[in-house]
């Protein structure tokens, strides 16, 4: 797969020669340098962009516009949520007409639970935490039944701490929902700690330049995990690989 967009001088190609397998289930993140085309990869996995070349599929089914069934959780949560709606509303959005009222009420229930946020229904986002507000954009995503949800670094303007928090709560949810997770981060830590697999893309366009395994027991440890030789091996090997590309 490859996508051409167009640009100022004409058509600028994106992506090239992307191949790639999301497995049921699985935890993949996405990590390489700031114009490499990764939240274009998002785009055309949610079927938001046009211009490909090649085809994508979901279970299956050949994407031709926004699936039902993929859902995407954008990094700007402050702008992703309707500041004048409640979290129960801001959650509900994407079902309303859609259900009728009973079925709405019980999966916003459901989201809120998974993602901890029972007792703020009537909140307002402008009342939350940064943290609290990217669980409410989570939990509008779930609300969806998704089986397969998008994240375009969610966390990049998340202090550490609240970061880490997430990260931990990411696990739980996939492992809850058997939901799969595409991952876009330019932080390789973050990469290893939430990844089954990391994709590296490098390049402009950008290519996958390889797909690293990550073999770290289960369930991971934000202080245990990241100091076993494993994991500072997998770094290592990811950082090699972003900056032989970028050298190259």
């Amino acid at each position: 797969m490859s996508v051409d967009l167009p640009h100022q001088d004409g058509v600028r190609q994106i992506l090239a020669d992307i191949s790639l397998e999301l497995r049921r289930g699985e935890f993949l993140t996405v990590v390489g340098p700031s114009g490499t085309g990764k939240t274009t990869l998002l785009r055309v996995l949610g079927g938001l962009t046009a211009g490909t070349r090649g085809a994508v599929h979901v279970n299956g089914r050949l994407i031709a516009g926004p699936p039902a069934d993929v859902v995407i959780v954008f990094q700007d949560y402050s702008h992703a949520l309707l500041q004048w709606r409640t979290v129960a509303r801001n959650v509900a959005f994407g079902l309303e007409g859609k259900l009728p009222r009973n079925e709405i009420n019980e999966r916003v229930r459901d989201a809120l639970r998974l993602v901890r946020l029972v007792g703020h229904e009537d909140d307002y986002p402008w009342q939350l935490s940064g943290g609290m507000q990217q669980r409410v954009q989570i939990a509008r995503a779930l609300a969806l039944r998704p089986s397969v949800l998008l994240m375009d670094e969610p966390f990049a303007a998340l202090d550490a701490m609240t970061k880490a928090q997430l990260q931990d709560e990411l696990h739980r949810l996939r492992d809850a929902t058997g939901s799969s997770f595409v991952f876009v981060t330019h932080d390789i830590e973050e990469a290893v700690y939430l990844g089954d697999r990391v994709a590296v893309i490098t390049g402009a366009p950008g290519r996958i330049e390889r797909t690293v395994e990550v073999d770290l027991p289960k369930p991971r440890d934000q202080i245990v995990t990241r100091q076993m030789p494993k994991f500072l091996e997998l770094r290592y090997l990811l950082h090699q690989a972003i900056g032989q590309s970028e050298h190259a």
